[in-house]
């Protein structure tokens, strides 16, 4: 392999080189997954703007399915970008990437309404997404290379630790350009047509990041490698033929993406929803705690990387898995504890007991035409509004809270599609307030001071568990494969990881949470996929001081 430090045609990169490629990268970075972001960020909009015609859990999970099918095509656009990557360059391929998904990110701003197209928005709106995991399947694998191949080996992990920092920096600006967005604008502007302005800032944000990117070089390994005709015939077969690259792929996909990408979705997606969902938290309150949050957690990547500088890149990721695993729920049960004490509360003093037959809901009943049985009705509902429940089994619909019966009125039931929507209205309107009277508050929490700074600390918490799975994977999996092979060998494992293990999970999440009632259930899902990555990276992973690729680890 040729030694790109070496090479006449491929000197070291000087310290003014590093901090262009670095900053033009991440800055490049932080703008791409903004674009990618804002679409989640922005969800209870997006829902209502392209599927306004079914209930509030089903919307929610229909927006949801719409960000994990931009995460569904990233694995695709990895090897279409990987393959680019290693037989034309680095720098030119990601500057495709970071023009698409400007480009696809401004055109969800633009899409009309359901009520205006129909069927045809939220077509054009899964397109756009498709384009916008393209583009996101070559961007991080060729910015985290091109930052890798330009660093020192004492110091790939500490430069490297700046593009997943960056990844953080997309999601607070996206938080950050919302904020303005909602003080500039009054919420039935918002509503309207106000939501569309953060799509379309994008393209302000493309042509700075293409501005930066333009003044960037080739990579010296890459420059290094076409010199010596060392350019992969066809990276994406030689990904897979490649001695001992089969392993290195399944434990760069479990053992590590697998492992970073829930804890991630976990500690800033899944958190989101979860505050403004079955917690009812002020939005503002929400999107300040866990921007601020997130702004602070942003410092702990480049931290990591450079301990793992010192340390190996194995430790700081297998010490990280572990205590999630220990911390995941204290931290979910804490948040939820400062955040609505009172549903908390009030479920433990007076809890709700559904009995019956039938007693399922099927979140997505009103796609596939199921008819729900009076008491999933009941169940979704409940689910809808954040209130826990157990199920009894009996022959005759009853509801209880507190041991004493709730009456069940007619028409709060109805399994005719031309009156579900007045029933399910009126469903609502009854439950609320047989339980408002039990103890229930449905307002909109505005928690205290101390009780946002210590949901904050828990959001932190999670930030710093995140930064040590995920602070020096750039330079793990740089050093994991060989150079030749290296865009698409690590963007494949790494965008199957991210695309559908942590893409999936926010939807993944909500239907487990819907079909039990607890708004903490589907944390097993991230408990279930950082356990067994865990047993993978502990079997896959070579420990001590970080190293280059070498053929004797084939």
């Amino acid at each position: 392999m040729a030694d790109a430090h070496k090479h006449p045609q491929a000197p070291e990169p000087t310290a003014s080189d590093i901090k262009l490629v670095i900053g033009a990268s991440s800055a490049g970075t932080v703008f791409e997954w903004y674009d990618f972001f804002i679409y989640g960020t922005l969800a209870a909009y997006v829902g209502k703007a392209f599927f306004p015609q079914v209930g509030p859990t089903l919307q929610v999970l229909l927006v949801w399915a719409g960000f994990a099918v931009g995460f569904g095509f990233r694995p695709l656009g990895a090897i279409l970008f990987g393959y680019l990557g290693d037989k034309l360059g680095r720098k030119y391929t990601f500057l495709v990437t970071v023009a698409l998904m400007g480009v696809a990110t401004a055109g969800v701003g633009l899409v009309p309404t359901a009520e205006s197209i129909g069927i045809w928005a939220p077509i054009i709106v899964i397109v756009l997404r498709i384009l916008q995991g393209l583009a996101l399947g070559g961007e991080y694998g060729g910015a985290a290379i091109y930052v890798a191949e330009h660093s020192p080996p004492e110091k790939r992990g500490f430069f490297t630790g700046f593009i997943q920092s960056s990844v953080v920096g997309g999601f607070v600006l996206s938080i950050i350009v919302i904020l303005v967005n909602q003080a500039v604008f009054p919420e039935p502007v918002l509503a309207d047509w106000g939501w569309r302005v953060p799509f379309i800032l994008s393209l302000v944000l493309l042509a700075i990041s293409l501005w930066m990117r333009l003044k960037l070089n080739e990579s010296p390994v890459f420059l290094a490698m076409r010199e010596e005709g060392e350019i992969a015939g066809n990276p994406f077969v030689e990904s897979f033929t490649y001695p001992g690259n089969k392993k290195r792929i399944f434990v760069a996909l479990f053992g590590v993406t697998g492992i970073l990408t829930t804890i991630w979705y976990t500690s800033f997606f899944s958190a989101l929803s979860f505050l403004k969902g079955p917690m009812r938290v002020d939005p503002v309150s929400v999107e300040v705690t866990i921007g601020l949050a997130a702004l602070i957690a942003m410092v702990f990547y480049p931290m990591v990387g450079a301990w793992s500088d010192k340390v190996g890149r194995k430790l700081p990721l297998v010490i990280g898995a572990v205590a999630t695993l220990v911390l995941l729920f204290p931290a979910f049960w804490g948040m939820g504890a400062l955040a609505n004490p009172g549903l908390q509360q009030s479920a433990r003093e007076a809890p709700v007991v559904v009995s019956g037959s039938q007693c399922t809901t099927d979140p997505f009943a009103e796609l596939s035409g199921t008819k729900l049985s009076s008491c999933g009705q009941l169940l979704e509902t409940l689910t809808a509004n954040g209130v826990p429940y157990t199920i009894e089994s009996a022959a005759d619909l009853s509801l209880t809270v507190g041991g004493e019966a709730i009456a069940i009125a007619p028409e709060w039931l109805s399994s005719d599609p031309e009156t579900k929507k007045e029933a399910g209205a009126a469903r609502k309107a009854g439950l609320e307030a047989a339980l408002t009277a039990k103890g229930f508050d449905f307002s909109v929490q505005h928690p205290p001071v101390a009780s946002l700074v210590g949901i904050g600390a828990l959001l932190v918490l999670m930030g710093f568990l995140s930064a040590l799975t995920y602070g020096a994977v750039a330079a793990q999996l740089t050093e994991m494969f060989p150079a030749p092979i290296r865009y698409s060998s690590m963007s494949i494992p790494y965008h199957i990881g991210a695309g559908y293990l942590g893409g999936f999970l926010p939807l993944i999440a909500s239907y487990i949470n819907a079909i039990t009632g607890d708004a903490y259930a589907g944390l097993w899902y991230t408990w279930a996929v950082v356990a067994f990555g865990l047993v993978v990276a502990i079997w896959g992973l070579k420990g001590g001081p970080p190293r280059d690729f070498s053929e004797n680890d084939a």
